[in-house]
């Protein structure tokens, strides 16, 4: 073979090796594509999972402090409605029943708003 013989087999043999990498690479992009999809899909589940699990220890943070009594208002405790709450209704709240008599200033067995404010202010001193 010649010189001017082997040129165009070595441009032929470029051009056939060239057009068979083509697909080849197209296929390595395709499932990079696809790895990668499913890294986001498995990224989002996970994030999903984690918003979730602090949802749930939210409500259930919620939960416990309402059954220690943190979550109850003065309403929740003055059962006669009467705006003052007596030494047994205070029985409802833990806490508050603890403090009654510490906080009831004029010592006539009924805590007012007013009161308990004034107490609480003193306790943050």
């Amino acid at each position: 073979m010649t010189v001017r013989n082997r040129t165009p087999l070595f441009a032929l043999v470029a051009i056939v090796g060239s057009a068979l990498a083509l697909p080849a690479m197209a296929q390595d992009a395709q499932d990079q594509a696809a790895a990668a999809q499913a890294q986001a899909a498995q990224a989002q589940d996970s994030a999903d999972q984690a918003q979730n699990a602090a949802a749930s220890a939210s409500s259930s943070a919620a939960k416990a402090s309402a059954a220690a009594g943190g979550g109850q208002s003065w309403a929740d405790v003055d059962a006669d409605g009467d705006g003052a709450i007596t030494k047994t209704e205070s029985q409802a709240n833990a806490g508050l029943a603890q403090v009654f008599d510490q906080a009831d200033a004029n010592k006539d067995g009924k805590l007012t708003p007013e009161e308990y404010r004034a107490y609480a202010a003193a306790q943050k001193k």
